[in-house]
């Protein structure tokens, strides 16, 4: 159950990370509070999923989630590049998050 709520940790931090470029620099009221709502449930939930697991390796997917998302996201919903060398990095921190998980027992 620890690695299901890590991972929604994840998809909730790709959820504040999007939310503060709709925030407007904090300036627009609901897309701030989704944000801040979505960074509090994501803290909250790598908190829990840190109660069994260790921190350096849920950390680090938490992370590992939150930023190949949050490109993704980048690139689909604000026209962001897509060379070669970003979607390469991206595969390469997708494949250090399943590495971590494999050498978790």
């Amino acid at each position: 159950m620890s690695w299901f709520i890590l991972v929604i940790a994840g998809l909730l931090e790709i959820g504040w990370a999007i939310g503060l470029k709709y925030t407007d620099g904090f300036t627009k009221l609901w897309p701030t509070v989704g944000t801040v709502m979505s960074l509090v449930a994501s803290f909250l939930l790598l908190g829990i999923a840190l109660k069994t697991l260790p921190v350096g390796t849920a950390y680090a997917i938490w992370v590992g989630i939150g930023a190949v998302g949050t490109a993704l996201l980048g690139i689909l919903l604000f026209g962001e590049s897509t060379d070669i060398l970003k979607l390469v990095s991206l595969g390469l921190i997708c494949a250090g998050i399943v590495g971590l998980k494999l050498t978790h027992a």
